[in-house]
């Protein structure tokens, strides 16, 4: 991740541009889907960029079900046997180049392995070809592998395995960036999952097909691939920011990103759950590192709210919910509940599309502003194809069994395990009925007229008391006359100009300041003076320019040129 250069800086990361997917509505696995979804990639060229280098890209990925059967043979040619699918997870880790420093974070990483009672079965090189990869992309190409991790005998819930590898991934991610040295690529995980893959990179959207031989093997073989081609507007791409990210697509940005950070590392301290101990919760946190882009920070959030025990479905509503609020026509019911998750969690606005994933089901939705597009295709063989754009896949016209787009706030998805796509009628009214939230509502919600009338009669203040707090609190006599009178004594709306006639900073914070000072016959004398503020008759701040023991009052501004 670049540091701070000229103008740039990291919390002004934004990217996501094109995203789409491949699934097949039954969960039927072929390496057709991957292929498929590799075409939608590279059919989406145009909603990537790259460097001044043409070969050197923002970033490009594919997310796929684990292919088990692949593993488990390249697996027993390395030595080592891979128990039953579900019983053991697949990470895919992004080393730095240097030998010592990748040695290192190896040994850190292991040790948090063997901490959190779990094993590491071995480590895989993954196959790359760098053939026609640009300079910039080459010279912080990581070290990629994979390594596969067995779930201990007494979890017999894959769901718990995955909590324990959540908190692996945050453990060892933590004590590795706070002990190892600094070096421009560093140590990543891209993926920690038994159900799920990522491969991706600082490559172009065709690109990633020949870097990762891998996805050209037919014995990998998923039931969706989900894909992400990167445009990171005006800043640094790199490895790790390339996506998908572990559980979502982005295409768009969030704009309030800076205020929900603000709100989680206020509350992230008091984060409890069943499912998590105290000691597993402190070693998750923070649970959202510095450097990453807003996509990123999202993903994080998604992942921590799932594993809480929520479906996917349901957390996507919490964080990019509908616009409910005086809307006057919802349902009840579903207004309810994102009333009674606004007091839990504030809207990740886009302009976003977003799609995702646990594994087992996949979908998109739209954030309730409706300004990216996403446009799917149901086919006769039972896929849906859904991208940034239509005719990214070549579909005959006859196979064609219903298309159409997302609309503002709605979610589409297909549920791999029933085999089928549910609406968001019938998903929201599902979600929205499963607990008492109105109820909830009308029980703990305070309300201002419920509210006793306070035991402390308010005392009338003097004019020098009124005076002292409204310094005290940096008042100034446009703020009472223009703002504040109007909208205490005729109930309007402030109005103020918009304009700025505050005297220039380096006069108001700087005493014995040198300058010069001009007539009106453009004589020029250097002098020395000092500045401070005081009140005149009106109650008006006024600057006190002080030269040569002489107060002048009013001075008048535009004649003083700084030397």
């Amino acid at each position: 991740m670049e540091q701070n250069q000229g103008l740039y800086h990291p919390s002004f990361e934004r990217d996501a541009c094109g995203i789409g997917f491949v699934a097949n509505i039954k969960g039927y696995k072929s390496h057709q889907i991957i292929s498929d979804a590799l075409t939608i990639l590279e059919n989406m060229e145009h909603r990537g960029a790259c460097g001044c280098e043409s070969n050197t890209g923002d970033g490009a990925g594919i997310m796929i079900q684990t292919p088990h059967e692949f593993f488990f043979d390249e697996c027993i040619r390395l030595g080592f046997h891979l128990p039953a699918y579900g019983k053991y997870g697949v990470g895919m880790i992004f080393f730095p180049r240097d030998l010592m420093l990748k040695e290192e974070c190896r040994d850190i990483f292991n040790r948090a392995v063997d901490k959190l009672g779990l094993e590491v079965l071995g480590y895989r090189k993954v196959p790359v070809n760098p053939d026609g990869i640009g300079p910039t992309a080459l010279s912080v190409e990581p070290d990629i592998e994979q390594v596969f991790i067995a779930s201990p005998d007494h979890i017999s819930d894959p769901e718990e395995f995955e909590r324990k590898l959540f908190i692996l991934r945050n453990y060892a991610s933590h004590t590795i960036q706070n002990s190892v040295k600094k070096d421009p690529i560093g140590f990543y995980l891209a993926s920690l999952s038994y159900k799920t893959v990522v491969y991706k990179g600082q490559l172009t959207s065709l690109q990633v097909r020949n870097y990762f031989p891998d996805l050209n093997n037919n014995r990998i073989v998923s039931a969706f691939g989900l894909i992400h081609s990167r445009f990171a507007t005006n800043t640094f791409p790199s490895w790790k920011l390339a996506q998908p990210f572990r559980y979502i697509a982005h295409n768009g940005e969030i704009n309030t990103v800076q205020g929900n950070l603000n709100w989680l590392k206020t509350s992230e301290k008091g984060f409890e759950s069943p499912f998590f101990s105290k000691e597993e919760m402190e070693m998750l946190l923070p649970l959202i590192t510095d450097g990453q882009s807003d996509s990123a920070c999202l993903d994080n959030m998604i992942e921590l709210l799932l594993l809480c025990g929520r479906s996917l479905p349901h957390v996507m509503m919490m964080l990019i919910p509908e616009a409910w609020d005086e809307n006057d026509h919802m349902d009840p019911v579903k207004k309810a509940f994102y009333e009674f998750h606004a007091s839990l969690m504030e809207p990740w606005d886009g302009p976003a599309s977003i799609s995702f994933t646990d594994g087992k089901m996949i979908g998109a939705t739209l954030d309730r502003n409706g300004l990216r597009p996403s446009r799917y295709c149901v086919t006769t063989d039972d896929r849906v194809i859904m991208a940034s754009e239509t005719g990214v896949l070549p579909i005959e016209q006859k196979m064609i069994r219903e298309k159409g787009r997302l609309q503002p706030g709605k979610m589409f998805v297909v549920d791999m395990e029933q085999g089928r796509i549910i609406s968001d009628d019938e998903l929201k009214n599902k979600i929205c009925s499963s607990k008492p939230y109105a109820e909830w509502l009308n029980k703990y919600k305070i309300r201002l007229e419920e509210l006793p009338e306070p035991r402390v009669l308010f005392t009338e203040l003097h004019h020098d008391q009124i005076f002292k707090y409204q310094k005290a609190f940096g008042y100034t006599t446009e703020d009472i006359e223009s703002i504040i009178t109007p909208m205490a004594v005729d109930g309007k709306e402030p109005v103020g100009s918009m304009g700025s006639d505050i005297p220039l900073a380096c006069l108001v914070m700087n005493r014995n300041t040198s300058a010069v000072i001009s007539n009106n016959y453009s004589r020029r004398l250097p002098i020395r003076l000092s500045i401070r503020y005081v009140k005149d008759w009106s109650c008006r701040w006024q600057p006190l320019l002080e030269i040569m023991g002489t107060s002048w009052w009013k001075i008048h501004w535009p004649a003083i040129v700084l030397h």
